[in-house]
């Protein structure tokens, strides 16, 4: 059965928790030296995300606490494996989604308002490298053993899964979305000729 860490012991502890990948990638550097797209701000923006189709927006460090139980020799041989696995997930949006229909401009107030994608959350990296295990039993046989780690592994997937989508987690992961797109869109904006520009970024549903 998982034990799952409280978000406020993770947001206590920094190493448990990291924002990461907030700046664009880099792919906003050829419109700093390249030639100034043409269009409006709408077709401006779209030049800058043409050439990415997946942004990591955060990055999150979780550590899962799950056991495992095995029992063998007709109930003689029980077994049980306690595990503390660090495990990574990253927020990501799809670039690929973001077409016309998804900005909006308005000429009067100078505002471009960007609709973003759900955002997604890759499958857990658990760091087994790292990982604790504390075993006990009269008798623990290899086999046992190997399905005793196999089993926490399982388990601290789902725990992970279950950690990455906390609420809390998910908000500074939009929020770190919203960030990085208005913030790395206001670049090309400039540089086409869009002075005085605000980004409204948002997501689907807001």
């Amino acid at each position: 059965m998982a034990t799952a860490l409280s978000f406020a012991t993770r947001a206590r502890a920094p190493w448990l928790l990291t924002s990461g990948a907030l700046a664009l990638a880099g792919f906003f550097g050829w419109q700093l030296y390249g030639p100034a797209a043409s269009g409006d701000p709408i077709a401006t923006s779209l030049a800058a995300f043409e050439k990415s189709n997946r942004l990591t927006v955060f990055s999150a460090q979780l550590v899962t606490l799950v056991d495992a139980h095995d029992e063998r020799g007709f109930g003689l041989l029980k077994s049980k494996q306690v595990a503390v696995i660090p495990a990574r997930v990253d927020y990501t949006l799809d670039l690929s989604q973001l077409d016309a229909r998804r900005f909006s401009w308005d000429e009067s107030a100078r505002r471009l308002t960007v609709t973003l994608p759900p955002l997604q959350v890759s499958k857990p990296n658990l760091d087994e490298a790292k990982a604790r295990y504390i075993a006990s039993g009269v008798w623990i046989t290899g086999d046992a053993q190997a399905k005793l780690t196999r089993d926490n592994t399982i388990v601290a997937e789902g725990e992970a899964n279950k950690q990455a989508a906390n609420p809390a987690l998910i908000a500074l992961a939009r929020g770190a979305a919203k960030q990085a797109v208005a913030q790395n869109l206001g670049v090309p904006l400039k540089v086409a000729g869009y002075s005085n520009v605000s980004v409204d970024v948002r997501f689907d549903a807001e």
